[in-house]
């Protein structure tokens, strides 16, 4: 899947307040731009790194440059706009390329679900099997040639694994997916020095029989989609 526009690199001047950096480009002038991505996107942002930045075609938006990849100078290639994880998601669903998860005759998106007032990523229906409730997880964090998730405490990761383990207490199929969106990552687990309560209830979710799965993006300023399974520990 490609993105809205063809991919320029810019130099990374610094990250702030979230949802904003300061690029130079190539002619040399700085710049801000729009940053989709919450997390504290630790070794994704460093100052110096290689920026790939798409330019929207929207003439209301306030920003019309967006940072869509990273470049370490590890040479390692990181997609922090976090939005594309459920794009490459759904679309590797739509064409059955998760062999787990194939095979369905309906897929619904961000549907109500559970005691706690949440939406699911993904609906899979099928009116011979039960329905498979699917959440979907960004993992951009490496550290010691492991993959790890959550980056920062996540209040918010924590509730949908309470919410998935209700589901497959009522006797549906529950899976938590991550997306491996960093090309040095080969393997995801729980990052329990970050977020030890995550990490409990990731192991007590896979004890209630919840489903965790990891793909891998392949990731280019040319194109990306998710690529192949990768071990969780």
């Amino acid at each position: 899947m490609s993105f809205e526009s063809p991919l320029k690199p810019a130099t990374l001047v610094k990250r702030y307040k979230r949802f904003l950096a300061d690029v130079i480009l190539e002619d040399g002038s700085e710049t801000t731009i729009y940053c989709a991505n919450t997390g504290a996107m630790t070794g994704c942002a460093e100052p110096g790194n290689t920026v790939w930045y798409s330019q929207s075609s929207n003439p209301k938006r306030k920003y019309s440059l967006s940072w869509e990849l990273s470049q370490t100078k590890q040479s390692d290639t990181i997609c922090v706009n976090t939005a594309k994880a459920n794009e490459w998601v759904e679309q590797a669903l739509e064409q059955n390329l998760i062999s787990e998860l194939s095979g369905y005759a309906q897929l619904r998106r961000e549907v109500k679900y559970g005691s706690e007032n949440s939406r699911i990523d993904f609906l899979l229906e099928d009116p011979k099997r039960e329905k498979c409730y699917i959440e979907v997880k960004s993992c951009t964090l490496l550290q010691e040639g492991k993959g790890y998730f959550p980056d920062a405490v996540s209040t918010r990761g924590q509730k949908h694994l309470r919410e998935l383990i209700e589901m497959k207490q009522q006797g549906h199929r529950a899976v938590l997916l991550f997306a491996v969106l960093h090309s040095g990552i080969n393997n995801v687990q729980a990052a329990a020095h970050i977020d030890p309560a995550y990490a409990e209830l990731l192991t007590l979710a896979k004890q209630q029989g919840v489903e965790v799965l990891a793909y891998k993006a392949k990731l280019s300023p040319e194109q990306c989609s998710l690529d192949h399974a990768v071990p969780v520990y």
